[in-house]
């Protein structure tokens, strides 16, 4: 993880809607950033819960509404778009995506959690890896 007292965490869409799902309150108890699509790749990987009938439409909608509550700052400036950018570029990647998730890491966090495995591979020499229990402490 990082040496760092408080560290600030990016995080991805998945452990967003982890944390809304299991503790909502670690966004109170640490400092979360995330690019500015986050919310909208969550509502995204709700819908196909639901589409897959994996989740009732009732809970989806109200683990939505608990992302709208969960205190975590994002990240949609041209900086962050700019370096996004040169990351895609530099990664070889057909697509900004995944790079938005590391271009905020790298501005904005001491270390990124993500469960998505080419982010944390292209995450490395980048931003340090967090693991999601690094949140429960």
């Amino acid at each position: 993880m990082t040496d760092v007292e408080n560290p600030r965490f990016a995080i991805d869409a998945a452990t967003a809607l982890r944390i809304v799902r299991e503790d909502p309150g670690i966004g109170a108890r640490h400092q979360l950033v995330g690019p500015g699509v986050l919310r909208s790749h969550v509502l995204s990987m709700l819908y196909s819960e639901v589409r897959e009938e994996l989740l009732n439409e009732s809970t989806a909608r109200t683990q939505l509404e608990s992302l709208s509550s969960l205190k975590i700052r994002l990240l949609s400036d041209r900086v962050s778009r700019a370096t996004a950018w040169k990351l895609a570029v530099q990664l070889g990647w057909d697509d900004t995506t995944l790079a938005e998730y590391l271009a905020v890491a790298t501005l904005q966090a001491d270390a990124l959690i993500t469960v998505d495995p080419v982010l944390a591979v292209a995450a490395r020499g980048i931003i340090p890896l967090a693991a999601y229990g690094d949140l429960l402490s």
